[in-house]
């Protein structure tokens, strides 16, 4: 059995493999598929896409999973605050700071704070925002509820999305429509955001114009961003316990299993739609977390297998930075080391081969950064 006081490394390492992917191996792999000479790579790029609407792909897990893990800390980073009797003052402020930062955060990654121009300006579009909005509602319920209370909170929002994407009708929008253009949520989004909306800018005609290739919403789906970040209290709430190992495990297992049947049999009527947080998908890609974490924690936390893990720790103990210095999210471009150091190797390997060189580069540079930040243990918090 663990004991109490340890720190859970299999969060910190799940923590970084979801990092991994996001910051290093996707990236990677789109540039090696573009050499165009590996086409026996296709059916597994496939799960390196966010589905186009409908159904799930690998992808489509790494920004639930990494929401996820902000539930999972929950339990551990409050109870000291808990043991310490001090009342709910200094969880307070530390639920506002978070929250506020993970904000600006995720302004400065999507939201074109640092353009400093009203008019690029783009008010809530960013996994971090999500991050926060999912963290806030989670935490409340995990300071002011007891596990039913929050199993309870979570259910409740689960069906209040799905009644008022199945029922509700405004303007042509809702009533069990759950098509790009369709939703109620989009009409929400539409609504709420105007101009500040992710895509959205001013036509000619001084119009706001919301392109049709942009179909990610925010408002509506916080209420099950909320239930994400839940699911992983859920499963630090069971970590935490003074349960067996080997009970902890199964219960984090068959709880996957459950949901992941629940979600796709609920997609019969409410599809599996990421870009729009459908409650379907919320509780498959929950179950595949709860699998996930049960994974991790049988390899390292129970059988004790903790050697090998450090470059991923590296990625995982610093996940903020991490994601900020990635290319997906390109607050820094670190290409331009790549093209002053290699430019001359373009006429030998071809263009394909070298843009693979640049992103090797880029990604080499950022993991010496992250190495740095840890071996120095500066650790980016919010």
């Amino acid at each position: 059995m663990k004991s109490v006081g340890k720190r859970l490394e299999a969060l910190d390492v799940l923590r970084g493999f979801d990092l991994f992917c996001l910051i290093m191996l996707c990236p990677f792999l789109h540039a090696f598929d573009r050499t165009g000479e590996y086409g026996w790579l296709q059916p597994l790029m496939g799960q390196f896409d966010h589905v186009a609407w409908e159904g799930f792909a690998f992808w489509d897990l790494v920004m639930p999973l990494f929401m996820f893990m902000a539930g999972v800390s929950i339990p551990f980073a409050f109870s000291k605050y808990l043991r310490e009797g001090k009342g709910y003052a200094p969880l307070y402020r530390r639920i506002f700071r978070r929250v506020v930062l993970l904000w600006i955060l995720g302004m400065i990654a999507q939201g074109n704070l640092l353009a400093l121009n009203v008019n690029h300006l783009k008010l809530f579009s960013n996994t971090l925002q999500a991050i926060a909005v999912g963290y806030l509602m989670a935490s409340l319920a995990f300071l002011h509820l007891q596990p039913k209370g929050q199993i309870g909170v979570a259910a409740g929002l689960l069906l209040l999305y799905w009644g008022l994407l199945s029922f509700a009708t405004v303007q042509r929008h809702g009533a069990g429509d759950f098509s790009a253009g369709g939703n109620l949520a989009e009409w929400i989004d539409r609504l709420v955001l105007g101009r500040w909306r992710d895509g959205a800018y001013i036509g000619e005609t001084g119009v706001v114009v919301f392109p049709a290739w942009y179909n990610y919403t925010w408002i509506v789906s916080s209420l099950n961003f909320g239930v994400t970040v839940m699911t992983g209290v859920f499963a630090g709430e069971i970590l935490k316990k003074g349960w067996s190992d080997t009970r902890k495990i199964k219960w984090m297992f068959f709880i996957g299993a459950g949901m992941i049947l629940a979600g796709w049999l609920w997609g019969q009527q409410m599809p599996v739609i990421k870009r729009i947080w459908t409650s379907s998908m919320v509780l498959v890609s929950s179950g595949y977390c709860f699998w996930l974490m049960a994974f991790f924690y049988y390899i390292i936390d129970y059988k004790g297998y903790t050697k090998g893990w450090t470059w991923l720790k590296i990625i995982g103990m610093n996940s903020i930075a991490a994601y900020l210095l990635s290319s997906e999210v390109g607050i820094v471009d670190f290409s331009c080391l790549g093209h002053s150091l290699l430019y001359g190797l373009k006429q030998y390997v071809g263009e394909g081969f070298y843009s693979l060189l640049i992103a090797s580069s880029n990604l080499a540079v950022i993991y010496l950064i992250l190495y740095f930040l840890y071996k120095h243990r500066l650790f980016l918090k919010v």
